[in-house]
This record gives C-alpha cells, structure tokens and sequence, in this order.
C-alpha cells in the first residue's frame, strides 16, 4: 500500500506522523509506504514568525526537521507539479532534476493525502511584484528583520532627508494575523533598538497598516479588532481601514484615500490562495480554487484521495448555517490531520469513517512583548493576559518536546537578557565577501610592454 502525502507542512507532517503510528506494523514489514513530498526538508510552525522576526526566537526553533520526526516515512525534497488521480500518478520535480538536466519524474500510489497548503495571494497593484516582501517562510521573517534594522542604519548614515524619510517608513498591507503580528512585533523591536541609535528616535519610525475592510483580525470578535486599532495606534501606528494598496512603482506607496508614502518597505499579507498544483490536477475544486471535501476528509466523488488544511473545504459539522466550511487556520487543521489519519486507516481495514466536526474554540493574537487580544470560548482578554494566553497556546501546538523546550528556554532567557539587536543581511548573500576578494583579475599586459624589457617588464637599458 503506497501512500502519497503531498505537502510537509503542518497537515502533511502531522497527516504523516498519524499515519507513522497507527500503521506501525504495516511500515516495519513492508505492506505500507508514505511518502512526503515536499519543499523543503523542515515544517514551519507559522505562527511563530513575528516572535522570530523581533528575534525572540531563534529561526532554527521555529522549524522542525522531517528526517528526525518522520522516521519511518520516505521524504522526498521536490514540488508535485501535477497530479492525475485516475491513473494514480504524481509528476514530481526533485532537486536532482535541474542537475541531471532532465523532465520530472513520476510517483505511483495507492492513497493520496493532498496537503500543500497555501500561497501569498497577490493582486496586479503596480510595482508589487518588484518591491513587495511576503511574511509566509521564516526566510522572509528573518530576511524582513534584517531589512529593517539595515533601513535604520540606512537613515543613521545619510543626510538625505528623502532617503531619511524612506528609510524610517514600513508599510504593512493586510490586517489579518501574519500582518497585525508582524508589525506589531517589528514595531517593538526597532522602537527598543532605535535606543542604540544617537539620530534615530522612536517617533521618527512610521508604521502604516493598510486594510481593506472596515476592521483588522476579524476572527477575535468586533471588539477585539476595536480595541487592536485603539491599541496601535497609541503606539503612532497609522491604521488606515477601509483603504486599498493602489501602486507600489518607484518605492512610493499610493493609497485609494490619495495618501503616499515614500518607502522602502512594503510587506504584503493580503491573503493567501490555494497552492498551485491543485489547479494542475483533476481533482475538484470550488469556486474558490479549494478542494471540494466531504466530512469524512476525502475528496468529493472520489475513492483514496484525501484533503485537509488550507486546500480543502471541509463542510463545518458545527455550524448553524448550512453549507458553511471550516476556517482555514491551523485550530482546525491540527484536529483534521488526527481525522483524516485514522479515517484512512479505517479504510484500509474496511472499517466505518468518522465525520470531523469541531466548534470553533476561538483565536488569541499578539500585538507585541506583553500585548496581545483573545476571544475564547467567549470570555474577551486583553493586554498582558492575552498575550500570556497566546503564548501559552502556541507553546502548546508547535511540534515535538524538543522545540518546545528550546521555546520557553528561549522566552526565559529574553526575559533576563536584553533584546538581540543584531542584523546578519550578509547571511543572504554568503558568497559577497568572497567574491569581492577573488575579484576579476587584472588585465594581462600587452605583447608590446614587454618586447625589448626585462623579465619584470622594465625597458632594457641601451
């Protein structure tokens, strides 16, 4: 029995990690494989980037490695670029492939487990694609720490006042999670780092957060979302609702209410959309690119194809409105996994499948080092209870005991040792110092230089 996980992500790992344990003896004799595949050889545990990002927790934690936790499973670092089920078939393209110079190469299985999660979903606004940062991979919360300490040593160093200006601005576009939390951290970060600079004082940063609708971080309740505004902008944050990203081109942010802000920071979390290689597949999909799911996890219409997470759209057994699907966020997507692994275990046995069904429990956010909101089970926190309770939940939900440890040692530490200040930009272009060392060579003299010279080129003598 080959089974195929597509996506080591949250749901792929923890699909796999079920699937590792209840199929233990069909693994240790052969009569079962998984296989993952996937990306990069680590699961991020996202909701850990903004405390990587303000550097209270290392990057390394923030991953884990699917070697070490998915033992018994094969893992195989590449993209499926394409799928079709009803020949059970995956065309996957490994890091090998670019290297050998050939096409991809296809997997066959018996079961397939389809959870690539998602991706940034970007809007044609001029300029986004050259300027724009996404906040989905801790390369690019690392890579927008690193920017914006850079930017204030950019605004130390010059006497431009325009360069200045630009340096010292940071737009965020999106009020969700990843763009609320980002900020906030970010904003912590450089207002306790601006300390070390002897020009740059915290009123000199301006932060801006441009959302669309009328509210930010819609899944803690109105209030909540209230109260994050009030709470931001007390901190000089420009909370600007109800307003859209209109162009980015030439490193100046234009606004639909015709403000524009010279910048060069742009961080987009305006939403995410399906991964890609749903759309190369013929599986089904609803109108919004997801994949149409039954409450028992598997794909609508179809027999050993399942789904969960960000990709699928899973009826919500628990909501009072018909036809209502469950949240993509990670509340449901670790309860799934556990579902899905032993619905198909089930079916493998002949045995019943269960529905998934979970009430939404509620969401907790982070506004920065002892701020946060929260909305569980109905009772609403704020400030430093909040933030307690977000950190005690992540805690809770980020994998294996081994990062969790790492965590809170992490956490202990930076509560008796002052904040890390420290940019490595240079760790995104490791090769830079060599390269300047070895350097062209300089040009090899003329034949005519050394006709009538001496062996070190200096003209013989008459």
């Amino acid at each position: 029995m080959r089974i195929l996980v597509v996506g080591g992500g949250y749901v792929g790992m923890y699909t796999a990690l079920h699937l590792q344990r209840l199929l233990k003896n069909e693994l240790r004799t052969g009569a079962a494989e998984v296989t993952v595949v996937t990306p990069d050889p680590y699961m991020t545990y996202q909701p850990f980037l903004p405390e990587a990002a303000a550097g209270n927790i290392s990057p390394r934690h923030v991953v884990v490695p699917l070697r070490r936790v998915l033992d018994r499973c094969r893992i195989v670092i590449g993209e499926v670029r394409s799928l079709d089920h009803a020949k059970r078939s995956a065309a996957v393209t490994t890091l090998a492939t670019g290297e050998e110079g050939t096409g991809p190469q296809y997997l066959d299985y018996d079961e397939l487990v389809i959870a690539p999660g998602s991706i940034s979903r970007t809007l044609p606004v001029p300029g986004l694609a050259d300027f724009g940062i996404g906040f989905k991979t801790v390369e690019e919360a690392i890579g927008l720490r690193n920017h914006v300490i850079e930017q204030m040593d950019i605004a130390s160093s010059t006497r431009d006042p325009a360069i200045r200006d630009a340096a010292l601005t940071f737009v965020f576009v999106g009020g969700g999670y990843a763009g609320v939390e980002a900020l906030a951290e970010l904003e912590d970060m450089a207002r306790y780092t601006s300390r070390y600079y002897h020009n740059i004082k915290p009123e000199d940063l301006k932060w801006v957060l441009v959302e669309a609708t009328g509210r930010i971080l819609p899944e803690v309740g109105e209030d909540m979302g209230v109260y994050a505004v009030r709470e931001l902008r007390a901190r000089n944050i420009d909370v600007r609702l109800d307003t859209r990203l209109e162009s980015c081109e030439d490193r100046v942010a234009v606004l639909s209410d015709g403000s524009r802000f010279p910048t060069r920071t742009l961080v987009w979390t305006a939403g995410v959309k399906p991964a890609p290689v749903l759309a190369a597949s013929d599986l089904p999909r609803n109108e919004r690119g997801r994949l149409k799911c039954t409450p028992y996890l598997t794909i609508e219409g179809l027999e050993h194809a399942w789904a969960a997470g960000d990709a699928a759209a899973v009826p919500d057994r628990t909501a009072k409105e018909p036809g209502r699907e469950c949240a993509p966020n990670a509340q449901h997507a670790v309860r799934q996994t556990k579902v899905l692994a032993e619905n198909l275990t089930a079916s493998l046995r002949g045995q019943p499948l269960k529905e998934y069904a979970h009430k939404y429990a509620g969401s907790v956010a982070s506004l920065g080092l002892h701020k946060g909101v929260a909305h569980v089970y109905g009772r609403k926190l704020k400030g430093y209870p909040a933030w307690f309770m977000h950190r005690a939940y992540h805690l809770s939900r980020v994998p294996t005991f081994n990062r969790k440890a790492r965590v809170l040692a992490e956490w202990t530490l930076s509560g008796l040792f002052k904040r890390e200040i420290v940019s490595l930009g240079s760790l995104e272009h490791p090769r830079a110092e060599f390269e300047l060392a070895a350097g062209p060579k300089p040009p090899e003299p003329k034949d005519e230089a050394y006709r009538g010279g001496t062996a070190d080129g200096a003209p013989k003598s008459d």
